[in-house]
């Protein structure tokens, strides 16, 4: 078998059984054992495409010939095991900035995310948790809103595949085109993975990082171990060749909303024996992985306080949803997380989505971001509710198993919500600059924020190029500190909710170091910029 495909491009082909196998087909592990031009060996796991047919994807990383022998003993002479062919691999055609840089790594620093080429990543995802679902019309509806993000800077979506929060098992509000994901005894249903896979592939064609969320955290214990595998074993054959983040649950440690635990003792086995069980399914994932994608999780509070460092590549964090007053927490969790050793990079995946409880506003969304990158995160994630659950006009998503439900927006309605655009405009301030290279310098800034006075000024920035300060509404910038002496800053306002800037003229040390800010022009937040010459990256 002679196939052709485009470096960096994700390629595919079958693999077809003579006859049906004996045991169940998504237990049946296929493989394709690929050696490149340069002799190195990787292991692509293939899913089960339905029927008698096993597919492998590949994305091939550089131009050359590539030979692969398909591995099943279990299956040995059945059309499964042994058979062979040859990759031809051409140079890359015109691809997107995200194709073209290569998938995703942690970089040497552990502070940031970047692609395989080096270029830094900077993670800007929206929450589409139940993005794969049909109350989103495909493609009118899921492209208009890869439109919209895209056009306003988003680069990574998160999104479960298919075992979704916020509701039961076989809820019909988780249903796709083709009906649940698994069958009642938790075997796969390939047709639901063919109608995501149209969703994902656009998504990575769009330039847009796929964070595909395997399920919700309670499912482990509905599922067990070994059907878990199952069930990432088929994300992983299917989604690897994409540029992906694997995040392993959401919600990682937290029981069924409704389930009966009698105490605290019984609670806290109960979370103990989920976090041994997805400590495994996340070394089987990592095992299986032939790219080597980052993985996390979402948490309760924080993915290194559910796992194990080893099964994670970066902390995600939950810090709240209560508009201002999960300021204090999420202060508190993401220096906590930077502080951490060893180091590892941090992002907010969760906090106050736009509109929850008929609050947490466009102005609390800035504050979000802006706190928690110029505390040391490496990228910022945004939800708006009514999105994430996928609120139809007309026929809201309804109840949680609680009874209650979160809101009714429609999701039209809430994409237009000024909040996704002004995360936005601050992610394009910082790409400026050498934003990965920033470090929280709240000795920069007088008054300054503190665990127990959060809604004050937070400084961060590179001594001697550029230091950003981000004031809350109403609480004046009085002073930049540890100012270097003979630089010179080009020193303005920045406005975050529209983009304008107000230019302050230059910027130098006093014989005591520090500068005097101008008064802040409107009572609102703001953010003061003091960028030295040559600060600005060329692109910018």
């Amino acid at each position: 078998m002679r196939l052709h495909a485009r470096a960096r491009e994700a390629t595919e082909w079958a693999l077809t059984a003579a006859s049906a196998p004996t045991m169940a087909p998504d237990e049946l592990d296929v493989d394709a054992v690929i050696t490149g031009p340069d002799g190195g060996v990787v292991r692509a796991p293939a899913f089960w495409a339905g029927g008698v047919e096993w597919r492998v994807r590949f994305a091939p990383p550089a131009a050359g010939e590539y030979r692969w022998r398909s591995e099943c003993p279990a299956a040995a002479g059945s059309g499964l095991h042994g058979v062979e062919g040859a990759l031809m691999v051409g140079e890359p055609a015109s691809q997107s900035a995200l194709l073209a840089r290569g998938p995703l790594r942690v970089a040497a620093d552990r502070r940031h995310l970047e692609h395989a080429d080096g270029t830094p990543f900077f993670w800007l995802a929206d929450t589409w948790w139940m993005g794969l679902c049909k109350r989103w019309r495909w493609p009118e509806d899921f492209r208009a809103m890869v439109a919209d993000r895209t056009a306003k800077g988003f680069t990574v979506i998160q999104i479960v595949a298919g075992m979704y929060p916020d509701m039961d098992a076989f809820d019909p509000r988780g249903e796709n085109e083709a009906g649940f994901p698994w069958d009642a005894e938790w075997r796969v249903r390939p047709e639901y993975y063919d109608s995501a896979d149209l969703r994902i592939q656009w998504l990575a064609r769009c330039g847009l990082v796929p964070c595909i969320v395997g399920c919700w955290g309670y499912y482990i214990h509905r599922l067990g171990v070994e059907r878990m595998k199952r069930h990432w074993r088929n994300l992983v054959a299917r989604y690897h060749a994409y540029p992906v983040v694997w995040c392993l649950a959401g919600e990682v440690l937290m029981p069924y909303y409704l389930e009966p635990l009698p105490d605290d003792v019984a609670r806290e086995r109960h979370v103990g024996e989920m976090r041994a069980m997805w400590n495994e399914v996340g070394a089987y994932v990592r095992s299986i992985d032939p790219v080597g994608h980052p993985v996390t999780a979402h948490p309760s509070t924080a993915a290194r306080d559910s796992l194990d460092d080893a099964v994670l590549d970066f902390d995600m964090l939950q810090t709240g949803h209560g508009d201002r007053t999960s300021l204090p927490n999420t202060v508190k969790q993401v220096v906590r997380s930077y502080s951490r050793a060893p180091a590892m990079p941090v992002i907010n995946g969760e906090v106050c989505y736009e509109g929850i409880g008929e609050a947490s506003r466009q102005e609390v969304q800035r504050l979000m971001f802006w706190v928690c990158m110029l505390s040391g995160a490496c990228g910022h994630t945004y939800g708006a509710n009514g999105i994430w659950q996928i609120n139809e006009t007309g026929r809201p998503y309804g109840p949680s198993p609680h009874g209650m439900s979160w809101g009714d927006t429609p999701w039209e309605e809430a994409a237009r919500l000024p909040g996704s655009e002004q995360v936005g405009l601050g992610k394009r301030l910082l790409e400026r600059y050498r934003w990965w290279e920033f470090a929280p310098r709240q000795a920069w800034v007088e008054p300054r924020a503190t665990p127990e006075n959060p809604m004050a000024p937070f400084a961060a920035g590179i001594a001697g190029q550029v230091r950003v300060v981000f004031t809350p509404s109403y609480v004046p910038i009085r002073k930049v500190l540890g100012m270097e002496p003979g630089v010179t800053y080009r020193a303005f306002f920045w406005d975050p909710k529209n983009g304008a800037e107000r230019d302050l003229g230059e910027a130098r040390a006093d014989s005591a170091g520090s500068w005097a800010c101008p008064q802040l022009p409107i009572f609102q937040d703001w953010v003061l910029v003091l960028e030295a010459p040559g600060a600005r990256v060329k692109s910018a």
